[in-house]
């Protein structure tokens, strides 16, 4: 969670009240923050040294969906309404007949094409404690919810030092030259980022744009340069404390929706400043297909949330007008619904994109009823936990392997396309792996279906250790499953990787042997009766393993009682890993060996084998190994 630091004795002042600090930190408890760290103490023992310092600071966790709070203002603000000392305030768009227009070009396109923009007019100049806090917002902003100005980036301009129409477009850094914030001398952008490449406070944003062939860059009418989004403003421009009084805010950024949310956080929580209190004056952006819009959005969002809902979760038996009270008290405007008797129509504020679901706000109003004055009562029924099946299976299975002297890895569950198929030399059945919509890396493209690739990669960095390397893992992996509500169904494996100088593959058979001797499944020979219980392996042509040092873990479950039901999950050979087995074996030429047919009510439940050489190499291995995968589900 962010900490802010605020002034102590401005924020007492503005909640018209001193507080010890058990009082603070009771009523912080009470709002859902929590108080760090009063500095109160540190301060007078300096000033008793004789030592500089600067005024005591209240140092506050505040939860991360809550930009509201970044700010003494906001945090002011929010814990007035909470004390009931203030009502919600309304926040309105003025729009004024020669009204700021800002010219997005289509240059803009393939970096940051998204624009949002604001001025405030403040009814006097901002002071040096308000002007910090400002500033203090913007890199709180920057740091979180646009990670690292990556999302979104800040400008704040002296809007008397500037004329608009103002023009956002990308063009030839070499082209680009302006006095940087804090220099006088002016630099062509592709000398800037020579110049803060040293710069410890911005070196880190400069790769955002550095290998662009054109840099973003905001200009006003006189052709000077605002800003130069997301590195540094223009000296131009600079807000003066004690000086600027009206400020004009820019916003790009490569997120529409992150976009928003900063452009109203920043224009709000300084609103209270403005000629008339919490207005904004609204910014006409004209896009590259030449629509326009006015900027920023500060509608309140309209939603709806059900009383009985919100007394069923929170253990309370309050009318709708009474949760209406709540919910204002947390910033919310709530009114009962006059078309259903159960609804509350609820206004969300632009101060609040944390409201998502109609369980925020019943968050919301157990926050102002108070958690600790919430119903305390037993449950009305009596039960003993205990461990899902499967997951008392996998202890007992990670407990025998480690007897036998395997080590248990722990990989990551996310991997690449290629490292789940075709590093393996399997082809990809098409909707059977669950891919990310939105990957950051392509190390992280889809959800694991094998548990092969995190122990090969694991291997990989730790192929410096003494031979042999015996390393295991029982986990789940995941496939998708149409039928499923959430399209998407795990399955329980075991996967055993052995490396040295041979393969090693009774070693790995012989773990095997073990896992079945403890479950009690017995071993069953070609030759016995159809109606026997047990597994058995089969040669089979999988490429991921040599030709003919490979072979298919069939398991038959026990017969049922009654012949005319099916035996529960076992009584198909279409599990997971039967489909992709049956789709490598399209993918290979027919044998046609009768002999390794599997039999009624078997299946297919995993596979072991020596690796084959190019998946070895794919993996950057050299020496032989040999694997084991098995999905563990049926044996319960």
């Amino acid at each position: 969670m962010p900490t802010i630091s605020v002034d102590k004795a401005e924020l007492y002042r503005r909640l018209e009240r001193e507080y010890s600090t058990h009082e603070f930190d009771e009523l912080c408890f009470d709002f859902g923050i929590e108080l760090d760290e009063d500095t109160t103490k540190e301060v007078e023992e300096a000033r008793a040294k004789g030592l500089p310092t600067s005024a005591p600071q209240l140092k506050i966790e505040i939860p991360a969906n809550r930009y509201d709070l970044l700010c003494l203002e906001g945090l002011a603000r929010s814990l007035r309404i909470f004390l009931q000392k203030e009502q919600p305030p309304k926040y309105t768009r003025s729009e004024p007949e020669n009204m700021q227009q800002v010219i997005v070009e289509p240059s803009t396109s393939p970096l940051r094409p998204y624009f949002a923009s604001a001025v405030l007019r403040l009814s006097r100049p901002m002071n040096q404690l308000e002007y910090e806090s400002f500033i203090d917002l913007q890199d709180k902003l920057h740091q979180n919810l646009c990670r690292q100005r990556k999302f979104v980036a800040i400008g704040t301009h002296d809007l008397d030092t500037i004329k608009g129409p103002f023009r956002y477009m990308c063009k030839d850094p070499k082209e680009i030259k302006f006095a940087p914030l804090n220099k006088d001398q002016e630099y062509t952008a592709e000398e800037l980022m020579t110049v803060y490449e040293t710069d410890r406070h911005l070196a880190k944003y400069l790769n955002i744009i550095r290998d662009a062939p054109a840099y973003p860059i905001i200009y006003d009418s006189n052709d000077q340069v605002l800003s130069m989004p997301p590195i540094i403003n223009s000296q131009h421009s600079k807000i003066i404390a004690g000086k600027t009084k009206n400020i004009f805010i820019d916003t790009t950024a490569t997120d529409k929706t992150k976009l928003d949310i900063v452009i109203n956080m920043i224009t709000t929580m300084f609103a209270e400043y403005t000629d008339i209190p919490f207005t904004i004056e609204a910014v006409k952006i004209t896009m590259p297909d030449g629509s326009s819009h006015l900027s920023p959005p500060l509608a309140p969002r309209t939603t709806n949330a059900s009383s009985s809902y919100i007394n069923a979760a929170t253990g309370l038996t309050h009318s709708r007008e009474e949760i209406c009270t709540l919910l204002t008290r947390m910033s919310l405007t709530a009114e009962p619904s006059k078309d259903d008797a159960d609804a509350i129509e609820v206004q969300v504020p632009p101060t609040r994109p944390d409201i998502l679901h109609e369980c925020d706000i019943m968050e919301d109003a157990a926050i102002a009823y108070g958690f600790n004055n919430l119903p305390q009562s037993m449950p009305t029924t009596n039960t003993v936990a205990k461990a899902f099946p499967v997951n008392r299976l996998g202890d007992l299975i990670r407990k025998e392997c480690a007897q036998a002297g395997w080590i248990e890895a722990l990989p990551l569950i996310l991997c690449s396309h290629d490292e789940n198929f075709k590093f393996l030399n399997r082809p990809d059945p098409g909707n059977y792996a669950v891919a990310l919509a939105n990957p950051k890396s392509l190390e992280y493209q889809v959800v694991r279906t094998s548990l092969l690739p995190g122990m090969l990669k694991t291997i990989r960095e730790n192929k410096a250790l003494p031979l042999p390397l015996k390393i295991f893992e029982c986990s789940d992996v995941t496939i998708q499953d149409l039928k499923q509500e959430r399209q998407a169904k795990n399955y329980r494996r075991l996967c055993a990787v052995y490396m040295d100088k041979k393969s090693g593959f009774e070693t790995t058979h012989g773990l095997l042997d073990r896992i079945m001797q403890i479950l009690g499944v017995p071993f069953l020979e070609r030759k016995e009766s159809d109606k026997a219980y047990g597994y058995y392996i089969a040669s089979s042509e999988d490429p991921t393993y040599l030709p003919g040092r490979a072979a298919n873990v069939y398991y038959r479950s026990k017969p049922n009682l009654k012949a005319t039901e099916p035996t529960p999950s076992t009584s198909t050979s279409e599990g997971p890993l039967s489909t992709i087995a049956s789709t490598l074996k399209s993918a290979l030429p027919s044998s046609g060996n009768d002999e390794n047919k599997p039999w009624s009510r078997d299946v297919i439940i995993g596979s072991l084998g020596i690796l084959h050489p190019s998946v070895l190499n794919n993996f950057e291995l050299t020496r032989p190994c040999s694997s084991l995968e098995i999905d563990v589900e049926p044996l319960l």
